[in-house]
């Protein structure tokens, strides 16, 4: 499975923001639910949010509304949209698939997000 995230770039706070992970390849069945991480500078990679095949949403704690994680099937797309960044929201962003047993495929590249006015 291929996954390519898009959407990144100099954001104002509070926004808006809204990236796009598009996963290709002949595994990309297998991908039962698909999520956003990032690193923040000085942290470690850290979960956002999960969507699963059927929709359902899964949301760290620390998110608090701010993001909002959505899928187009047809397209094999997930996104991640927020209307309140704050500065501290820099980093780089990724996506990941899940497949049945938990298990995840490689990671894209990211896609840097800067929060700055």
């Amino acid at each position: 499975v291929q996954l390519v995230e898009s959407g990144g770039g100099l954001v104002q706070p509070g926004g808006p923001l809204k990236l796009s992970c598009a996963a290709s390849g002949e595994d990309v069945f297998r991908i039962y639910v698909m999520g956003w991480y990032r690193e923040t500078p000085g942290n470690p990679r850290e979960l956002i949010a999960k969507i699963s095949r059927g929709g359902r949403t899964t949301y760290a704690d620390w998110v608090k509304g701010r993001f909002t994680i959505s899928r187009d099937g047809e397209k094999n797309t997930v996104y991640l949209q927020s209307d309140s960044l704050k500065p501290e929201d820099t980093g780089v962003y990724y996506c990941n698939g899940e497949r049945a047993s938990g298990t995840i495929f490689s990671w894209g590249q990211g896609t840097q997000v800067t929060v700055s006015s």
